[in-house]
């Protein structure tokens, strides 16, 4: 029989490369918020994937996009990213196969971030199903295995699960022998962390592209009552304009929010929810380090 091994997989790279889909793959539901938009990831995120034959479990951490920063922001998520690969047993690297070269400048600054720990590093050339000439792959994985010594290279689909198999495999030969968590842990984030959460991927989808990257939203009451759960929610918004944008015309983007929200946090914990929301101008939060590390929490 095989050993069981367990570990610690930091998730990281350039935002919009697949980060949270890839988790959600791999757990077989979803977890963490996913949008088109860059910079959707606020902090880092325990999903945690098992199983029995070989005994496996990988503790992933998604993580916000590793970038140079242009804001108070943005200095901060990229903190909260580096500060996962000092914990981390393997660095699971995503790039992003769409792109034209065969090695992006921008993935080259991760690594460099990535190498300042000495922790095995897995690449992942995700998005490969957006590829329609397969033989395009081929530059960007040579270009990779012969400028860089990674541990591992795995072309995947994270939003198809393709090669999901051969990456585990990699990852898992990687891992120290032992256990970390029961066989049944999935996370050690609150219910209200993951309710905060659905509120904000609601915002993203109901604005326009300015206004999601100056939002926060925090839980002022979350109550189980017979049958129902209650919660309370606070929007916070840098800008007075931005308050105008969220509630809309007689209230009904800020309605058009609450409803979708409603709905996936009711899917999240199989029972009735009442969701009631607020928006607050909190003034240029997103350029002061301290409320960006508080508001940034969620739910939590």
């Amino acid at each position: 029989m095989a050993e069981a091994r367990a570990g610690r997989v930091a998730i990281v790279g350039r935002p919009n490369v697949g980060k949270s889909t890839l988790l959600n793959a791999v757990l077989g539901q979803k977890l963490a918020i996913t949008t088109p938009r860059p910079g959707t990831t606020r902090s880092c995120l325990l999903g945690v994937y098992y199983r029995e034959e070989p005994p496996t479990q990988i503790a992933f951490i998604d993580t916000p996009g590793l970038e140079r920063p242009r804001s108070v922001l943005g200095r901060v998520l990229a903190e909260e990213a580096q500060g996962s690969l000092e914990d981390a047993d393997v660095v699971l690297f995503l790039v992003d196969a769409t792109r034209g070269d065969p090695i992006a400048r921008e993935d080259e600054e991760v690594l460099s971030r990535i190498r300042l720990v000495d922790k095995p590093v897995v690449l992942a050339l995700n998005k490969v199903d957006r590829v329609k000439d397969k033989t395009e792959l081929l530059p960007k994985l040579a270009a990779w295995h012969e400028r860089h010594a990674l541990d591992a290279l795995v072309p995947l689909s994270a939003l198809r699960g393709d090669n999901v198999e051969a990456l585990f495999g990699e990852l898992r030969a990687r891992l120290p022998e032992g256990e970390l968590y029961p066989p049944d842990f999935l996370t050690d984030r609150p219910e209200r962390f993951f309710a905060a959460e659905r509120v904000r991927e609601a915002i993203i989808g109901h604005t326009r592209e300015e206004v999601p990257h100056a939002v926060a939203v925090t839980i002022e009451e979350f109550a189980d009552e017979p049958g129902l759960t209650r919660i309370a929610a606070t929007i916070h918004v840098d800008r007075t304009s931005h308050k105008g944008i969220l509630i809309g015309a007689g209230g009904e983007r800020l309605k058009a929010i609450g409803t979708a929200a409603r709905l996936e946090i009711e899917e999240l914990l199989e029972r009735k929810v009442f969701l009631k929301l607020w928006v607050k101008v909190d003034e240029d939060w997103t350029r002061d380090a301290e409320r960006v590390r508080r508001l940034t929490r969620g739910g939590d």
